[in-house]
């Protein structure tokens, strides 16, 4: 029976980083993966497939140049699911290749199969080839999550779909009404619009993305409006049923019932922790498999962590990244600091959104005497040039010491943007640095500039910059 230093269960973004930091911190480490391929969900099935059929949507459709060339204008005429599923098979395919690599390049041991506890420092894995047991001084549990497929959804996986199904599909849907309003309905809702298929997004909260600037969320949902979105807010599915003609009937609360090609179910996921026989360790996840940790990403057990999205929110790739590295760090007594007070949110609907601090409501319920600046795109010569007019970049700042308090972007690039907001938040700083400061011109980094001095110009005068 081998015994390691560090076994990681799951290869996603939050494994893959676990595993590697403790291979440089001269760990003997093990990764094992259930499915055939490494790189979990992020890779495989959400975020990477997600982000290319987005670009290739952008590319085919002809979305980015439509302000310049017409609403007509389009680079293919009629496109296939071959087409859109070309391109996220290409990066998959590298993206499987790189991790691979940097498991054997650190000589990380990787087992295929899926793995239970036969006791807190022992694994069992079960693959093609028998089983096997392994034991570890350190445990890291990164499985994920998968969509939740409530026993009620009729899902046959061709006309009923969950989130990982659209790229499985034969055929591009002649319509498809999506449910759930969280980011990743959201996301295809406008990916799928922008593509030209008729969609209806069906949500129960007053809103799309409560969590996101209301002004940055308005500007959204005109955009999908635009794009012939159809969204139903404070809405209720009663019932999904196939028809005859194989369309899908769906019941509303407090509408007439809509009916489509397609039918996407996007509410909610949950922590792939059936397998693991936690029960044999006394760890008990929640009703929605997640499980609990501290700060450190220790379970009630405190040689066995958990990161990534089966420890909930926020359950993003970057963040699981950093939450691997830290569980391997404290796992072997290395410092490791994460400011998660100033994690960047990328959200990739068309047009894509991105924030990093407080927004106006939360600094309204704080009673933060707050200023607001804005750019917007059209003014930007950037703006016109990739052809987005409706972009906007928000910054919000402490009215009395003008320090940065949180940045909000949507449009083209809004989560490259970001970052340099972010980067001025850390190690906090005032709005004058981006007055002070020569950015490149033109390019879209000149919203910082123009939403500084547009706050200031809110502000009572004269003003005169901080030294």
């Amino acid at each position: 029976m081998a015994h390691y230093d560090l076994l990681v269960i799951g290869t996603g973004p939050a494994g893959q980083k676990a595993a590697i930091q403790a291979a440089k911190l001269n760990k003997k480490v093990g990764i094992i993966e259930r499915k055939t391929v490494v790189g979990g969900v992020c890779i495989n099935t959400g975020t990477i497939p997600s982000k290319s059929l987005r670009e290739a949507v952008l590319y085919l459709s002809g979305f980015r140049q439509r302000n310049i060339y017409g609403g007509e204008y389009r680079v293919k005429k009629k496109i296939a699911i071959e087409d859109l599923a070309f391109r996220a098979n290409h990066i998959i395919k590298h993206e499987v290749q790189t991790v691979q690599n940097q498991m054997a390049r650190n000589q990380v041991d990787m087992f295929f199969g899926s793995a239970d506890f036969l006791d807190p420092h022992r694994l069992r894995i079960q693959g093609d080839h028998g089983a096997l047991e392994l034991t570890a001084d350190f445990i890291v549990i990164a499985v994920g999550t998968e969509p939740a497929r409530p026993a009620d959804i009729p899902f046959d996986d061709k006309t009923i779909i969950d989130t990982d199904g659209l790229l499985t599909l034969k055929r591009i849907p002649d319509s498809i009404v999506i449910v759930g309003g969280g980011v990743i309905g959201t996301e295809y809702a406008s990916i799928l619009a922008a593509l030209g298929i008729p969609v209806t997004l069906i949500d129960k909260r007053p809103r799309l993305l409560e969590f996101v600037d209301a002004e940055v969320i308005e500007a959204l949902q005109q955009r999908m409006k635009d794009l012939g979105v159809t969204l139903y807010h404070d809405e209720e599915v009663l019932a999904i049923k196939k028809e005859w003609n194989k369309s899908i009937h769906v019941s509303l609360r407090h509408n007439r019932p809509v009916q489509a090609s397609t039918l996407m179910y996007a509410i909610g996921r949950v922590g792939a922790t059936q397998s693991l026989n936690l029960q044999t360790i006394d760890l008990q996840p929640d009703s929605r498999g997640r499980l609990t940790v501290n700060e450190h990403f220790q379970t009630a057990i405190p040689h066995v962590y958990a990161v990534g999205d089966v420890v909930g929110f926020p359950a993003l790739a970057s963040t699981s990244m950093q939450q691997g590295r830290h569980a391997a760090c404290h796992a072997f007594g290395y410092p490791d600091r994460t400011d998660t007070s100033l994690l960047p949110y990328g959200i990739f609907a068309i047009p894509e959104i991105s924030l990093v601090g407080r927004n106006e409501e939360e600094l309204n319920q704080a009673e933060v005497p707050y200023g607001v600046g804005i750019a917007r795109y059209r003014e930007i010569a950037r703006g016109q040039l990739i052809g987005d007019e409706t972009g906007m970049l928000k910054i919000l700042f402490h009215r009395h010491t003008r320090h940065l308090l949180g940045v909000h972007v949507i449009g083209e690039g809004a989560t490259e943007l970001i970052h340099i907001g972010q980067a001025v938040m850390a190690f906090h700083g005032k709005i004058d640095y981006f007055i002070d400061t020569v950015f490149n011109y033109p390019t879209l980094a000149e919203c910082y500039k123009v939403a500084a001095l547009d706050g200031m110009n809110r502000m009572p005068r004269p003003w005169i910059p901080y030294v």
